[in-house]
């Protein structure tokens, strides 16, 4: 079995540095955005997202794991989510409900893991949510381009579900859609996981009691 990384208290990482410098990249998105560029917004958006993985390798490779890392990696997937789809909002690209699904549910998981962290636990990002990540990222840059644009199925008249209806839309909803269902499905394996990790620490703070 392959020996357990190391994790230590150290700030200034290269994967620190990596994380930090994505962390700029979500308000240089929006503004591109907001000014009209929308090459611009998605190449800035693609390049945030694609380079995900990048800070995790490094940390691991250069055994470098960091307490900070593991907090600073998926916050800053999830502001980059939250900018992704908050953009997509004010530009008209993306309906209310798929907006605040993805924001309800990455508060709800920020939320969850801040109060894990109050009894020192944590729960691992698992394949899927990477997945699941991944797919919305597309989905978004796609968004972001907003071409080339196809037919929708034309099998409902509703506004609201962009792809379903009449209306021509970017290829990206589609990615946005699968990205959606598969981070549902992670949520509930999420909250599965963190429900055992807390009961694991009462039986710890049981046991350290009764000593």
């Amino acid at each position: 079995m392959a020996q357990q990384e190391q994790v230590t208290n150290k700030i200034c990482t290269l994967a620190n540095l990596v994380s930090a410098v994505r962390l700029c990249m979500v308000p240089a998105y929006l503004v591109l955005l907001l000014d009209g560029h929308d090459v611009l917004a998605a190449f800035m958006f693609a390049l945030a997202a694609s380079t995900d993985f990048v800070d995790g390798q490094l940390a691991r490779r250069t055994h470098t794991v960091s307490r900070l890392g593991q907090l600073l990696d998926p916050a800053v997937d999830r502001l980059l989510m939250i900018a992704g789809v908050l953009g997509l909002l004010l530009v008209g690209r993306l309906p209310l409900w798929i907006i605040v699904v993805v924001i309800a549910r990455d508060l709800f998981l920020l939320c969850g893991a801040a109060y894990l962290l109050r009894f020192q636990k944590r729960v691992a990002v698992i394949y899927l949510g990477k997945v699941a990540t991944t797919f919305l990222f597309i989905g978004f840059a796609g968004l972001l381009l907003n071409l080339p644009l196809i037919p929708g199925l034309g099998v409902c008249d509703i506004a609201w579900l962009p792809g379903f209806n009449g209306e021509s839309v970017s290829w990206g909803i589609w990615f946005v859609y699968v990205g959606l269902v598969l981070a549902l499905v992670t949520t509930v394996v999420y909250v599965s996981r963190g429900v055992a990790a807390l009961k694991e620490a009462r039986c710890e703070r049981v046991a350290i009691s009764c000593d």
